[in-house]
């Protein structure tokens, strides 16, 4: 069975209502990235970093999976798909996939400021006091910036296999998520979906755009990749 890899970033959700982590002014929630989404951020201000998250987390618990979530998970009837995502939130999951590598982190988990590896599952608010077993506060389980991304190797030879990737609703912009189209093997086919794409189709060999949202593109591509195989 060939194996279809497909990295996915904010786009893949916006149509399920969640909102971009960053708006076209650079702002979330009137709040410069850097004051929300770094450790001297927690340092600084615990409480509107956990203040910040505890909102995204409220909000992705009232939205659901879109079409284009629940193509993939489709498309796990006839090939073998790894999902590796730069969103935080659980659609991928929750539409039914059930290979999925979060490389920035959960926003349904928490973890503990004393140990990295004691991560839980969590659905209600944060808040400063709250700690784990050991006695050490608990912080989102995300990856901010100037923090190292703990799952690129796994991320990356994840890539490496593939024999189609899928690139879905992000800019190709943000590093190191977009070093990973430069390890897949020679002749590999890609395919990219975005409304905006931010590279040419001449720029990459094997490479097709798809200049449409997620929820238009995804089902289109999906049902091509099946045809194919049945």
């Amino acid at each position: 069975m060939k194996k279809v890899v497909v990295l996915t970033g904010a786009g893949m959700s916006a149509e399920s209502g969640l909102k971009t982590f960053r708006d076209a002014d650079g702002l979330w929630e009137g709040h410069d990235v850097m004051e929300v989404a770094t450790p001297q951020a927690f340092e600084q201000n615990p409480e509107l970093v956990l203040e910040f998250y505890n909102q995204r987390r409220r909000q992705l618990l009232t939205v659901e999976p879109n079409e284009a979530h629940k193509s993939l998970a489709r498309l796990e009837g006839h090939f073998s798909v790894e999902i590796v995502t730069q969103n935080v939130d659980d659609l991928h999951e929750r539409a039914g996939s059930s290979n999925v590598l979060h490389l920035h982190g959960e926003l349904l988990k928490a973890r503990s400021l004393g140990n990295e590896s004691d991560i839980m599952t969590i659905k209600e608010d944060i808040s400063l006091g709250d700690l784990c077993k050991n006695g050490y506060q608990l912080r989102p389980h995300i990856v901010w910036f100037r923090e190292a991304v703990p799952l690129l190797d796994t991320a990356i030879n994840i890539t490496r296999n593939a024999d189609i990737l899928i690139i879905i609703g992000t800019s190709m912009q943000v590093y190191p998520a977009a070093s990973l189209i430069n390890f897949i093997s020679d002749g590999t086919p890609i395919y990219f979906i975005d409304p905006r794409p931010s590279i040419k189709e001449k720029s990459i060999p094997n490479l097709t755009i798809m200049a449409k949202t997620a929820v238009d593109g995804v089902p289109t591509l999906v049902d091509s990749l099946i045809d194919k195989v049945t």
